[in-house]
Order: C-alpha cells, then structure tokens, then sequence
C-alpha cells in the first residue's frame, strides 16, 4: 500500500511539474499548435507505465517544435526503464538529442562552432541522464530479486540440511527401537508362549496369554512407528492406518483391566480428535494397569452445545504397584494433543484414592 501511494504522489508531482514547464512555455510561443502539442505531451505521462515507447514518440513533437522537454525526459526514462536493447535507447537517445536542437537559427543569428559544440553537449547530457538512471534503477531492482532468490534458496539448502540431519537421528532411532525394544517385546511374548503350554493353572494360563497378546500387539505398532521414523517425513509416513474410536472397544478388552464404557463419541468426529480420544484412554488404562492394580475404570463420554468431554476416572488400587520406570511422557503427549486441537487436558488423583484423566475438545 505505501508502495503504490508513493507511486501515485511521484506520477502527481512529474504530472504537476510538467505542465507547469508546458504552459509557460506555451504562453511565450502564443500558437495554437504550441499549446496542442504541449497538452499532447503532457496527457501522454498518464500512459507512461503501460505504452512508455508511445508516449515517448508523442512528447517529441512539443521538444522540436515548442522546446518542452521534460515531458520527453520522464518518458525517455520510462522506456529505459522498461526495455534492456540498448540499440533502442541509443536511438531514443539520439532522437531526443537531434530534437533539442531545433529551432535551427536563423543564417543572420550569431552562432559560433563552440555553440554548437556546447548545445551538443547539453543535448547528449539532457538524453543520456534518464537514459542512465533509468537502467540504474532497473538494474537495482533485478539485484535486489536476485539476492532474494538467493536467500530463498539458502534457507531451502538450511531446511534440507535440516531434513537429512533429521533422517539420520530417525534412522538411528528406529534401529535402537528395533534391536533393543523388540528384541525385548519378542522374548516377552516367546516366554510368555512357553509359560501357556506347560502350566496347568487356568489362571495362570489366562493371565500370560493376555501378556502374550498384549507382546503381540505392542510389536505391531512398534514396526508401525519404525516404519514411520524411516519414511522420514515422506508423503509415505503419514499417520495411516491410525486407530479410530471404532477401535476402542477392542483396546478396553485388551486392557486387562475391569473397564465400564459410559456414553459414546458423536458420529463424523474428525480422525485427528478422534486418534487423541483413542490415545488418551489408551494411556489412561495403561497408567491404571502400571500404577493402580486391582483398579476399576471408567470411560465416559459427554457432550454439550460445543464441547465434548472425555473422562477416564480409575478407583484406588487393591494391590501393591510394580515400581516401573516413569518420565511422565505420555501425560506431556497428551497435553500436546489437546492443544493442537485447541482442547484442554486435566490429569490428577481424585478425592477417593484414584486418578482421573480429562480431555476436552471443541467440536465446533
């Protein structure tokens, strides 16, 4: 906007200028073609950023004839300004200076050699300056684009460095979730499978088949998240397939966990709200399963006007809790969910001994 209003009050003032020169100069001429190509002249600047070749030609006549030349001086600039060929502005220039000659005097003026050498001059130095600053400007403007392109492809070269650096920290990553993560997961399950075949204890039984599925499982998405580090942020490595709320039953059955399933999830939620519900309760029942033992849980889904709330609330644990290494990562994950989805996330322990988990997201 500033850009264009300082264009404007530029074109205002060359316009105001121009005229100003034209009518005096037509004023002491007193000819009816004086004054015709003085306004010629000055209403062709109005033309000058679109045909500035044109305007040039039509503000020769007023420079010959009724010696009004800054008319022809803005629009010599205007055309170097715009074109490059230099053959062109030569001879724009050499016109401009053949017509600042005329009138020729008269064979009984006095009008030495050194005259015409000086009007020579003149005439070559009142040409050739538009012609000068013009290609001056120009050029500056084509410097200034190319140090922008440089700069834009010194942060695209930054940002790919950045990319590979990236890939290789992913990569290394994903080799450390492999061999050491699922190596550990797979005996997990192979003891597990063992453990199943030669005890004779129901209960027992149950319980490590319920491990073993849950190795299982665990070393399904645990391929699914190497396979993402690996893509590296490639159109291949978008969430998908993510697990959706038509999952959520099958993850409570899955829990271990004694779990009661209250209200349900509007119909056409959006998959991102839908895969932070899912990894919300998803953490919940692991805390539980980690720190409560012998807990009872509760999910509950409610809905108002524009928000719908998600509430997984445990009772306090029956038995000992395994001391098991925590960073309390997976609550920060949760709280980052929230607030891309513009949500709120609360987590703390209740008045009863238990723990509840509340996530809230608008729906509108």
């Amino acid at each position: 906007m500033k850009e264009r209003l300082r264009g404007w009050l530029i074109d205002i003032a060359v316009l105001v200028v121009a005229a100003a020169e034209a009518t005096l100069s037509s004023i002491t001429e007193h000819t009816t073609t004086a004054t015709v190509l003085s306004v010629i002249a000055v209403l062709a600047l109005l033309l000058r950023n679109r045909w500035p070749f044109l305007v040039y030609l039509a503000t020769l006549p007023a420079v010959a004839v009724v010696d009004v030349y800054v008319a022809a001086v803005v629009a010599l600039y205007s055309v170097s300004a715009r074109y490059r060929n230099w053959w062109l502005l030569i001879g724009c220039g050499l016109a401009l200076t053949v017509c600042l000659f005329f009138p020729i005097p008269e064979p009984g003026e006095d009008f030495t050699a050194s005259d015409l050498v000086l009007e020579i001059i003149d005439s070559a130095m009142t040409a050739g300056g538009p012609i000068l600053l013009g290609r001056f400007l120009q050029t500056r403007r084509e410097l200034a684009l190319r140090l922008e392109e440089v700069r834009e492809a010194r942060e695209y070269e930054r940002q790919v460095d950045a990319q590979v650096i990236l890939t290789k920290e992913r990569n290394q990553l994903a080799r450390e979730m492999h061999d050491v993560v699922s190596h550990q997961v797979s005996l997990i399950a192979v003891q597990a499978g063992v453990v199943t075949v030669s005890t004779a204890d129901p209960a027992v039984r149950e319980a490590v088949e319920h491990i073993r599925t849950l190795s299982v499982n665990t070393l399904d998405e645990l391929r699914h998240m190497v396979n993402l580090l690996r893509a590296s942020g490639t159109p291949e490595s978008e969430l998908s397939p993510q697990p959706t709320l038509t999952d959520l039953h099958r993850l409570i059955d899955n829990s271990g966990i004694e779990t009661e399933l209250l209200g349900a999830a509007p119909a056409g939620i959006e998959a991102p709200m839908q895969r932070a519900i899912y990894r919300t309760i998803q953490e919940a029942l692991t805390n539980v399963r980690k720190h409560a033992p012998g807990a009872k849980a509760t999910v509950e889904f409610r809905r108002d006007d524009s928000d719908l709330t998600v509430t997984v609330t445990n009772t306090a644990p029956t038995r000992p809790a395994l001391a098991l290494p925590s960073a309390r990562h997976g609550l920060i994950g949760l709280r980052e969910r929230a607030a891309l989805l513009d949500g709120r996330f609360h987590a703390g322990p209740t008045a009863d001994g238990g723990y509840q988990l509340r996530l809230r997201l608008p729906l509108n």
